[in-house]
């Protein structure tokens, strides 16, 4: 039996500041006033920032200038410099400026040019858009910007609904890219996980955790099974059975022709496509090459050190991937100057902006982090777990912490956001009440990821609303159905895995959804 998490908890408090021995429920005020502030703003970092202040207030006093300088001084810079949290920022600066090489480059289009001579019918049209969304894995916000044009024009030929493109895109976007350790994603994530499992005292690799969280993320899975399924029993539902209906009834496909007022995106008003970055001599080995060099820089740096069935200390892992991530950029910028692509200054400058566009996930990383600790010093998880043990059962953590999950991911359109909020408190909770550890951070990512795909306001429903170039409304009126029933789906997983905790429960899921699915296309015949 694991020891209380309370009881293992130590509050190193700085000197003059009262010990929190018992903490009661103002220590939860910070995070009562992030989810306000994030709901009511609809910006994550507006309401991280609130709750880091006023737990700067709680622990030194109200006055303006003291508790800038001390958030500054002590909170901010001690994050800022701690060792951890530095390799992990750089590693998502070097990502970032890795993902605009790739989106700009021209290979994406490229690669997805040398497959549409094999395709020539509807299904085939819609599962080689879900094949280019997973091949493109490495950015979430990247998919919908190269597969949605490119695919667009093939979609109106084979007259398949721009809203079902975009369906294709928002299901391979993110749900891909959270599910994979070695991109943004997944660094983001284990970042905020390793930060409470050394709070917590734990010897937890966050590498190890993210790995056993995936068959539990249970959403993800079930939003980018759904399309192969849907077109391999040739059924929709909801709106867009509608929307699949007039584009079938549609007088005339011409990929020339503009799209119906219903699909197109509120930016055609401005510009009538949004088309990636194009050029005659670019190559599909642009996407091929940069990513064996990744591979074969992390097996030269990783595997002689028994990666992947022996465990590796974080710091040398993220230099490993930082050095894969480089090199694998400076292939590409390579690639880009022999083709006579882009000059060697325009890919590095374009290098150095992908860089510095990651300052919003810098801060959102060192704020969530920043509040964590302030929390620990007010004993904000001390109160949340002594709460828990009054009668919460453990098997229920996971589905609530999904269904709170997505109702901030909805509300604010931020699954990245919902993650730094939920993780602090779920992962202290679970260890308090003995509830199953990775099933519940796969509740928090999946909650996240459907809110997201549910929320109008989310950025990736904008995005891929653009790439396909349809409205964005009827995109999220679309998609809601379907992001409804694997919601539903993944909800009731939750709720078994909380008992059992067993990762086949997914091939529970998946049947599950099948049977559904199945189920629907009779009650339409």
């Amino acid at each position: 039996m694991i020891e209380s998490y309370s009881q293992q908890i130590i509050y190193p408090l700085k000197q003059g500041t009262p010990l929190l021995t018992s903490p009661d429920i103002s220590s939860v005020l910070p995070i009562v006033l992030t989810l306000i502030f994030s709901l009511y703003t609809r910006n994550v970092v507006i309401g991280l920032f609130a709750g880091v202040i006023s737990a700067v207030v709680m622990l030194t006093g109200f006055n303006p200038l003291a508790v800038l300088s001390e958030l500054v001084k002590t909170h901010l810079v001690g994050t800022i410099t701690d060792s951890y949290n530095a390799g992990v920022i750089v590693l998502m600066v070097f990502i970032g400026g890795f993902v605009a090489l790739m989106e700009k480059s021209g290979g994406g289009p490229a690669f997805a040019a040398n497959i549409m001579k094999w395709i020539n019918t509807r299904a085939r049209a819609q599962m080689a858009a879900w094949l280019g969304g997973i091949f493109i894995f490495y950015s979430d916000l990247g998919t919908p910007l190269i597969i949605g044009p490119v695919f667009r024009p093939l979609f109106d030929k084979l007259k398949i609904s721009r809203q079902k493109l975009a369906f294709i895109i928002d299901s391979t976007a993110s749900p891909v890219a959270i599910l994979v350790p070695f991109i943004g994603w997944g660094i983001y994530i284990m970042g905020l996980m390793q930060k409470e499992f050394d709070s917590a005292e734990q010897t937890i690799s966050a590498w190890s955790a993210f790995i056993q969280t995936i068959p539990f993320q249970f959403y993800a899975i079930l939003a980018i099974v759904i399309v192969p399924l849907l077109v391999w029993r040739k059924v929709d539902f909801g709106a867009m059975a509608a929307a699949e209906k007039d584009s079938l009834n549609a007088p005339e496909a011409n990929s020339n022709k503009e799209a119906p007022a219903s699909q197109k995106s509120p930016l055609s008003q401005e510009k009538s496509t949004i088309a990636p970055f194009t050029h005659p001599n670019a190559r599909a080995s642009f996407v091929f090459v940069p990513l064996a060099v990744m591979a074969g820089v992390l097996a030269m740096m990783l595997v002689p050190l028994g990666f992947p069935f022996s465990s590796v200390p974080g710091s040398i892992f993220r230099a490993a991937l930082s050095s894969a991530y480089f090199l694998a950029a400076v292939s590409l910028i390579g690639l880009m100057a022999w083709y006579k692509v882009r000059s060697l200054n325009s890919s590095v400058t374009m290098y150095l902006n992908g860089m510095s566009n990651m300052m919003q996930v810098a801060i959102i990383l060192v704020l969530a982090w920043t509040l964590s600790s302030l929390g620990k010093e007010l004993g904000t998880a001390q109160y949340i777990a002594e709460q828990a043990q009054r009668g919460f059962p453990y098997w229920l953590l996971p589905a609530v912490a999904f269904i709170f999950s997505g109702v901030i991911s909805f509300a604010t359109g931020s699954s990245w956001g919902t993650f730094a909020i939920m993780l602090p408190l779920v992962i202290p909770t679970s260890f308090a009440i003995e509830a199953p550890l990775f099933v519940s951070m796969g509740a928090v990512l999946s909650g996240g990821l459907f809110g997201d795909h549910c929320s109008p306001i989310s950025e990736t429903t904008i995005l891929s609303a653009t790439g396909s170039n349809c409205n964005q409304f009827e995109h999220f009126r679309t998609q809601l159905p379907y992001a409804l029933l694997n919601g539903s789906i993944a909800l009731l997983s939750f709720l078994i895995a909380g008992i059992y905790q067993h990762s086949a429960i997914i091939v529970l899921s998946l049947l599950i959804q099948i049977l559904l699915v199945v189920a629907i296309k009779r009650a339409k015949n």
